[in-house]
């Protein structure tokens, strides 16, 4: 993977941008975390999501109830045994979201320059008159002139399918707002965002907290996505709640930063959560477009970066959940992504409700493994290091070794033994240019009731780490090299990084392969 790597800053022959690309078996570093719902459950098409890359599976509970999704998370465990792919699952939270319930599930179609009233009265019939939607408080929290942004499933800025809403009046309860663009809305559910407003609603509802007991707890989740994250106490919250269900005790929590509320407070949620979503879809309408890009993405991905946190970046090809290809700008846009330094893309509504998710995935996978290659990996490893500053820690200075051996002798993989995976992410958290294969060593542990193996969440969760790729086994059998000859990664006279404890000891050894 490292043979053909080149810097952007490097002259470049602009013909070779036209030559194939060697196969790899891995198709990215960068890890990909599909969406699964009504366009992506059977159990034929997560097969085909897996094979082209899908490491991470998320259920958004916004929408469908635990049965459906339950359904479909059957068909993920069916397509991982047939596939033998493995795929981490991650369960994403409502949280403070308002929403339009049109339970008659007919289009509705708004003029612009007519009114529309959003009331919380429930029981009325969502029309082109008046949309009816789950919280009580909006009246109390805008005011004359704010704006307001409406689609399914999430704004998405088109002007046939989004509305912009104007708030024109308040009246009692009632909000009046007067419609900017003329658009068609179908479906069951229809989200709002009221640009720059603090919703006074909590982060992690009662029903979020039912879904997670119950539907979480049964099928132990290795994510959990808190949606609408605006203050640290947020994620400890939640924390908090996880450590009382037993098995999500280990659950990482990821935070999601969807407005100006968390993009104020983001240094302290990210001391707390385990990682950050970057939702670019609500924060494109709650920011100038001028800076979300340049000012919060780049800056919020260096600090997870830094911090050896993990950073997941969303709504990346919009326009592929009506057609085949991306645009130039949206495939541009997964491009630095990638140089930015982002572990994982997430794509939403374009697995969930697209008509080619699988396409999706194969094409973002793709411009993925092409920015990868020019990485500038030297520079960043340089700016890491400079940031964890001296003394390191014994376990930083391990992972930094092995980094820069496995790249001094240009080795084809690095091969880290953990048990709680810690040093296996720190290594990637160095972003070496091949892959970290991370072997998780199995423990035996009671909690004096029963006994049992730990070992399977710290091997999913690493599923979302870029370049990080697991297995479960015993350290005694060379399981990582016979892995690695079998799929290709490893070739005779290969070079190979190991980093393993040894007693009280971590060693880091290179070892060259023979015939």
């Amino acid at each position: 993977m490292h043979s053909n790597h080149l810097l952007l800053e490097e002259p470049i022959r602009m013909a070779s941008i036209l030559e194939p690309s060697k196969a790899n078996f891995f198709p990215a570093l960068t890890k990909i975390v599909g969406t699964l719902g009504p366009r992506s459950r059977s159990v034929e098409v997560i097969s085909e999501c897996l094979k082209t890359g899908m490491s991470v599976a998320r259920f958004d509970f916004s929408w469908g109830d635990a049965e459906y999704h339950q359904e479909t998370l059957e068909n993920l465990k069916t397509a991982i045994k047939g596939t033998k792919k493995l795929c981490a699952v991650m369960l994403d939270t409502v949280g403070a979201e308002l929403q339009v319930v049109n339970k008659n599930e007919k289009a509705i179609t708004l003029k612009a320059d007519d009114n529309v009233i959003l009331t919380p009265d429930q029981g009325q019939e969502a029309s082109s008159e008046i949309l009816p939607i789950n919280f009580a408080g909006l009246a109390k929290a805008v005011k004359k002139g704010d704006t307001i942004f409406m689609g399914q499933y999430l704004f998405t800025g088109s002007e046939t399918t989004s509305v912009w809403l104007e708030v024109n009046e308040v009246k009692g309860d009632d909000v009046v707002c007067t419609v900017k663009n003329s658009a068609t809305l179908a479906g069951s559910l229809f989200t709002l965002h009221a640009s720059q407003i603090q919703i006074d609603l909590p982060t992690l509802s009662d029903t979020d907290k039912q879904a997670i007991s119950s539907w979480g707890v049964k099928n132990k989740i290795d994510f959990l996505s808190l949606s609408y994250t605006r203050h640290a106490e947020d994620v400890r919250q939640a924390r908090d709640f996880l450590s009382k269900l037993g098995d999500l005790s280990q659950t990482q929590i990821f935070a999601k930063i969807e407005n100006v509320e968390g993009l104020t407070h983001f240094d302290e949620i990210l001391q707390e959560a385990d990682g950050i979503i970057l939702s670019r879809g609500n924060l494109g309408i709650d920011l100038p477009p001028r800076r979300l890009v340049f000012f919060f993405q780049k800056s919020a991905v260096y600090k997870c970066n830094m911090a050896g946190k993990l950073a997941v970046v969303t709504r990346v090809v919009d326009s592929m959940t009506d057609n085949l290809r991306p645009t130039r700008a949206e495939a541009t846009d997964v491009a630095n992504a990638v140089l930015d330094g982002c572990d994982a893309i997430l794509l939403g509504a374009e697995t969930l409700r697209g008509l080619y998710p699988v396409e999706t995935i194969s094409t973002v996978g793709k411009i993925c493994a092409e920015a990868e290659k020019v990485f500038n990996q030297d520079q960043y490893f340089k700016r890491t290091v400079k940031f964890v500053g001296e003394p390191m820690t014994h376990l930083e200075s391990i992972a930094s070794s092995a980094v820069r051996a496995a790249i001094k002798v240009k080795a084809s993989v690095i091969i880290c033994f953990t048990s709680s995976g810690r040093a296996a992410r720190l290594i990637a958290k160095y972003r070496p240019t091949m892959p970290v294969l991370s072997v998780v060593i199995p423990r035996l542990k009671t909690n004096q009731l029963k006994w049992s193996f730990s070992g399977s969440f710290e091997a999913r969760q690493s599923l979302i780490v870029r370049g990080l790729f697991p297995l479960l086994a015993d350290p005694r059998h060379p399981v990582a090299l016979d892995h690695g000859k079998a799929s290709g990664v490893i070739k005779s006279h290969d070079r190979v990084v190991v980093c393993q404890k040894v007693g009280d000891a971590s060693v880091v050894k290179i070892i060259e392969l023979e015939d």
